[in-house]
């Protein structure tokens, strides 16, 4: 097991200017990380060669690997044009990820923010064909490069375990699994201990996180919360002090015989670098107990 960090982390120093991609490279590695999976927001290297190949060359420097690529996605277009122009798009990542030498890449399947009404099984169903034809099509793409796509349980609409493996079994792909997100059930309040232990035989990369919750009808007040599809709040948590059972979860996923990279993720409201250094210290310390 690799425990790494995700840029997304360390977004809030990124979009601040107090830290490069560059820095956040080595940063990682200053603080005990092995790999950085990368998340294009506060910099971008599909339209920047020169950036991707620096950052390619730091992460060998400081020696952590580059893990994982993930990004935006949505396969559901209202024309075949636009599922084409998407294909494109996505394409041209897939291209950049093999130039840096990655081979394992999420992409989303459908847009992330939706309405309650694109949340329904029936939206997701009707859905599915299009979900399937763009996810083969990467899937079989990236495969010339030796990467491997994935679906992460993600965006509430492919977010519970049943529908994630729904895809998987309907694009059929070697090279197509899933990235695992241990906290992502709970969007769509499904306990995150079942998810993971429905989804785990699938995973070919696994997100940490945690959360606090708070029920429908015990409104938090102010703070960085959000909705889940049944109306609960959640709030990120530096992993290891929130409510989900990490510790339960962290077991699981080691006796499952799972041995790849895991990502730490931090979206809550502390300063970004103490939280993502101590969910590191926690994902380590858990590990080694479990």
């Amino acid at each position: 097991m690799k425990i790494g960090l995700s840029t997304y982390s360390l977004l809030n120093a990124l979009k601040s200017g107090d830290m490069t991609v560059l820095d956040v490279v080595e940063w990682i590695a200053d603080h005990g990380g092995e790999h950085m999976e990368m998340v294009p927001y506060g910099y971008t290297v599909a339209d920047n060669p020169d950036l991707a190949d620096a950052i390619r060359e730091k992460a060998k420097a400081v020696g952590i690997e580059l893990s994982n690529y993930s990004m935006p996605a949505n396969f559901v277009q209202e024309t075949d044009e636009a599922f084409e122009e998407e294909v494109r798009r996505v394409k041209q990542h897939v291209d950049i990820v093999h130039r840096m030498g990655v081979k394992h890449m999420r992409h989303d399947v459908t847009a992330f923010t939706l309405p309650p009404e694109k949340m329904t099984i029936a939206w997701f169903e009707d859905s599915l064909p299009l979900i399937v034809k763009g996810s083969r099509i990467i899937a079989d793409y990236a495969a010339r490069y030796g990467i491997t796509t994935t679906i992460e349980n993600h965006g509430f609409s492919v977010q519970a375990s049943d529908r994630v493996q729904r895809v998987l079994r309907a694009v059929d792909r070697p090279n197509f699994k899933t990235t695992l997100d241990i906290g992502n059930f709970m969007c769509v309040d499904e306990n995150p201990i079942i998810g993971v232990m429905k989804n785990i035989p699938y995973a070919s990369l696994v997100h940490v996180k945690d959360f606090y919750f708070r029920p429908y009808d015990e409104p938090p007040g102010d703070g960085a919360w959000f909705k889940t599809a049944h109306g609960n709040f959640l709030r990120g948590a530096i992993f290891g002090h929130g409510d989900i059972q990490v510790r339960k979860i962290v077991k699981l996923i080691k006796q499952s015989g799972y041995d790849g990279y895991v990502t730490v993720e931090f979206e809550g409201m502390e300063e970004c670098r103490t939280a993502s250094k101590i969910g590191m210290d926690n994902l380590r310390r858990l590990w080694q107990e479990a």
